[in-house]
C-alpha cells in the first residue's frame, strides 16, 4: 500500500510552470484521501471521482464544518465540494492563513500551539497547490493544515505559492508540487530552523527522518488502514501519533504511549517530547480536563466503525 502511495507522491507533474495561475488543464489534478480513506480526484476545481470509504461511520466527520453524517460517496463528495467553495482547496484561490482551532489535538493545532509558545520554529507539511511546504508561523500551519485531508498528489499553482511565500513560507518543490517530507526536513534544517515539526504518513519517511534528524518532532498522520508492521514502524519513529480509524495503531501506539489525548479519535504521545507539548497545551487551555493514571489505550465513547 505505502510503496504505491510513495510512487504517487513522487510522481508529480514535471512540466515547467508558466503563466500566472495553473498548469495546463490536462495536468490540473489533485488526489486526496479523506473521510475513511476514500480516494477523491479533483480537476479544475470540481470533484470528478470519489472512491469507496473504508469505514462506515466517523464521529469526527460528523463535527466537520460541513458534516458527513453517513460515510457515503455522495456525502463525502459534498464535503469536499464545500471545502473547495469555502477556502479554495485544490484551486488557484486556495487560502493559506487561518487562526481558528478546528480540532483540539489535531496535528496542525498541536504544531501551531508549539510555535506560539516557542517550542517549535518551523513545520514541514503538505499543501494542495504547492506540495511540500516549510511553514514558520502558526497562521500558515493552521491555514494550510487545519482543514486539509491526506494529500496524495497535487498540481502547483503560482498564485498559491506566492501567498505561501508572502506569509514567510518556503515551497520546497515549486515546479512540481512534489511531496517529500524527508527532503523538506533537510531543507528546513539547511534554512537554519532548529525546532522543527514534520507531519508524516509514510512509515519509511518517519524512519528516515528520525535517523537523519533525531531532534525533529515527528507527527504520524493519516494512519487509517495501516498494517501491524507499518504501525510498529511509525510508533518506533514518531513522537506523536494520530489514531484515525486504525485498529492496529490504537493497539500498538496505545500500549507504547505516555499520554493519550482524546478517546473517540485519540492522539498518542510516544516520547517525552511528544508528552511535553501535549501537557503544555492542556496547561494553557481553558477547557476542563480529566487526568487519571491508567493503562493505555483508553476506549469508550463513539469511535470510527469499523477500525481497520
Amino acid at each position: 500500500m505505502f510503496s504505491q502511495r510513495k510512487k504517487e507522491l513522487n510522481n508529480s507533474n514535471k512540466a515547467e510552470l508558466s503563466g500566472d495561475e495553473q498548469m495546463p488543464e490536462q495536468q490540473d489534478e489533485h488526489i486526496i484521501e479523506a473521510s475513511g480513506r476514500a480516494r477523491i480526484v479533483i480537476r479544475n476545481g470540481k470533484v470528478v471521482k470519489v472512491g469507496d470509504p473504508l469505514i462506515r461511520d466517523c464521529p469526527l466527520a460528523k463535527r466537520f464544518a460541513y458534516p458527513i453524517p453517513e460515510m457515503t460517496k455522495e456525502q463525502i463528495g459534498a464535503n469536499i465540494t464545500h471545502r473547495i467553495q469555502a477556502f479554495g482547496m485544490c484551486t488557484p484561490d486556495r487560502e493559506v492563513l487561518d487562526d481558528r482551532e478546528f480540532v483540539g489535538f489535531g496535528a496542525s493545532e498541536i504544531i501551531s500551539f508549539g510555535m506560539r509558545t516557542g517550542m517549535l520554529d518551523a513545520a514541514v507539511i503538505a499543501c494542495d497547490g504547492a506540495g511540500t511546504v516549510i511553514a514558520p508561523t502558526p497562521s500558515l500551519v493552521q491555514g494550510i493544515g487545519g482543514r486539509m485531508s491526506g494529500l496524495v498528489s497535487t498540481t502547483p499553482y503560482q498564485s498559491v505559492i506566492r501567498r505561501i511565500e508572502a506569509a514567510g513560507g518556503i515551497v520546497v518543490y515549486p515546479e512540481t508540487g512534489s511531496m517529500d517530507q524527508v527532503g523538506g526536513t533537510s531543507r528546513a534544517v539547511g534554512e537554519g530552523f532548529s525546532r522543527i515539526a514534520v507531519t508524516v504518513a509514510l512509515p519509511q519517511d518517519a524512519e528516515a527522518i528520525r535517523g537523519l534528524y533525531p531532534n525533529v518532532l515527528i507527527i504520524a498522520v493519516h494512519t487509517t488502514g495501516l498494517t501491524v508492521d507499518e504501525a510498529k514502524t511509525l510508533v518506533g519513529a514518531a513522537d506523536l501519533v494520530t489514531a484515525c480509524a486504525s485498529g492496529s495503531m490504537r493497539e500498538i501506539a496505545g500500549a507504547a504511549a505516555l499520554v493519550q489525548a482524546g478517546v473517540s479519535v485519540p492522539v498518542f504521545a510516544i516520547t517525552e517530547k511528544g508528552k511535553e507539548i501535549i501537557i503544555e497545551k492542556i496547561h494553557q487551555s481553558d477547557e476542563p480536563v480529566l487526568i487519571k493514571p491508567t493503562k493505555l489505550p483508553v476506549g469508550g465513547g463513539t469511535q470510527p466503525e469499523p477500525l481497520i
